[in-house]
């Protein structure tokens, strides 16, 4: 036997239409078995919040051993996994091909799937999963939405932490009345005949935060790729399933990931690369829907058709060459690389791309901001949340970089909250496609 970590990892199948899957009791032994090599290695112990629970419930124990840990008192450790993949991918020796067979994040998503299965989810998460369903209707109300959600306003935040469970002090995504979607309809982009790329083409999807939430994304990286002579498409026939994934609601994604790639095929066959500004959707996309939904041809097509914005703009710099004009903004930036940007396994491609702006220093945070989506707004974890975050937060103060980047809005919000209470000022966050197409003069 040998130590992990000396070949790539590898991922299995989630097969979760088998009912072993959710048999609590064949859960609760692979639990004991996956723990157990936990327990004995413990190199994941600062990653979050989950091992320092778990290393806790052992070394407090009768035994000090998982024999005498009860196993009711495991779902506090699979309360505190935001399914990151952080330790699969960076901290993990064990995960497959090793034969102990490690697989720690999508074992908790298997605790999720039964609890789901057994209507153990609490009603609150099941409805904020609901996205498409909840920007609709609050984009038809927009500033009444946003004006209720404001974290100054005592009032109705104090009567959404009672009610709903989302802590009265994190950060709520404002909602736009006008969707990504509509305004790229609205306002047609030149495409720049000029550019060396020109005749490239990609479909930007505008995920449901970048639909409803921050037009402003999708509409920066269709202005970046039109400049550099890329004809782009807005589409949106769907959410990705992530928050459904949180709540182990693995039927509702494979529905989404069906749904969705059956729209997306035929731009595909097209020869349109399909682009995702939100990380955690191009994550969902490229590897965890091949993983649910592994038959379904079009879910196969799009899983190797799909980039992550950085990763495309960087590409058709390294293929292309970009269009020239880039501008230094005068700032020099940090970079916080998003958790389900690294899980991408892809390299720092924001960081690769902001180098690209001249005279603009780049340094990189590779710690989780702790945000988590949902989970890290909720009363039970807001605070958690904070506290995980700490360590990329003081990284972010000493850098003294005012423009503090991520590639995950939600965790760019949640970074200046922690900035914030450390109480430092004068932090501000945006997307990295965002700064890149200031750079550019293509946006405001």
């Amino acid at each position: 036997m040998r130590e992990g970590s000396l070949e790539a990892p590898t991922r299995h199948v989630i097969d979760w239409t088998d009912p072993d899957f959710v048999n609590q009791s064949k859960i609760d032994e692979e639990m004991r078995r996956v723990f157990d090599v936990c327990h004995g290695c413990r190199r994941c112990f600062n990653l979050c919040d989950s091992f320092p629970r778990l290393f806790e419930l052992v070394d407090e124990s009768k035994t000090s051993e998982l024999d005498s840990v009860e196993s009711l008192d495991f779902k506090p450790v699979v309360d505190a996994c935001t399914l990151c993949d952080m330790c699969f991918l960076t901290k993990c020796p064990y995960v497959p091909p090793h034969e102990f067979n490690i697989d720690f994040p999508h074992l908790m998503l298997r605790y999720k799937a039964a609890e789901f299965q057994e209507d153990q989810s609490s009603f609150v998460s099941k409805e904020l999963a609901k996205t498409d369903r909840n920007g609709k209707f609050a984009s038809l109300a927009a500033p009444i939405a946003n004006w209720a959600t404001k974290a100054d306003n005592k009032l109705t935040r104090a009567l959404m932490e009672k009610t709903i469970g989302i802590h009265k002090e994190a950060a709520i995504p404002k909602f736009h009345s006008q969707t990504l979607v509509n305004q790229a309809k609205k306002e047609p982009i030149l495409i720049n005949t000029n550019a060396p790329a020109y005749g490239q083409k990609a479909v930007i999807y505008a995920t449901c935060f970048g639909n409803y939430n921050n037009p402003s994304l999708g509409l920066a990286a269709r202005a970046v790729l039109a400049h550099n002579g890329v004809e782009v498409q807005v589409v949106y026939p769907g959410c990705c399933g992530m928050p459904s994934l949180e709540q182990g609601d693995l039927e509702k994604v494979n529905a989404n990931a069906i749904h969705v790639a059956k729209e997306l095929r035929p731009w595909i066959e097209k020869g349109y690369t399909i682009i995702a500004p939100v990380p955690s959707c191009a994550l969902m996309l490229k590897q965890e829907w091949p993983l649910i939904t592994p038959h379904d041809e079009n879910v196969q097509a799009l899983s190797h058709a799909t980039k992550d914005i950085s990763e495309y703009v960087v590409s058709l710099s390294k293929t292309f060459g970009l269009t020239e004009g880039l501008k230094s903004l005068g700032k020099d930036i940090t970079l916080h690389l998003a958790c389900h940007a690294r899980a991408q396994n892809m390299g720092q491609k924001g960081a690769e791309m902001l180098r690209l702006i001249p005279d603009t220093k780049v340094t990189v945070i590779e710690r989780c901001s702790g945000h988590g989506g949902t989970w890290g707004m909720t009363v039970d974890h807001f605070e958690t949340a904070i506290k995980i975050g700490k360590p990329a937060v003081r990284q972010a103060i000493k850098n003294n970089n005012q423009l503090v980047l991520s590639e995950c809005p939600l965790a760019g919000e949640h970074l200046l909250q922690g900035i914030e209470k450390e109480g430092a000022k004068n932090f501000t966050t945006a997307h990295p496609i965002e700064i890149f197409a200031k750079a550019y003069g293509v946006i405001n």
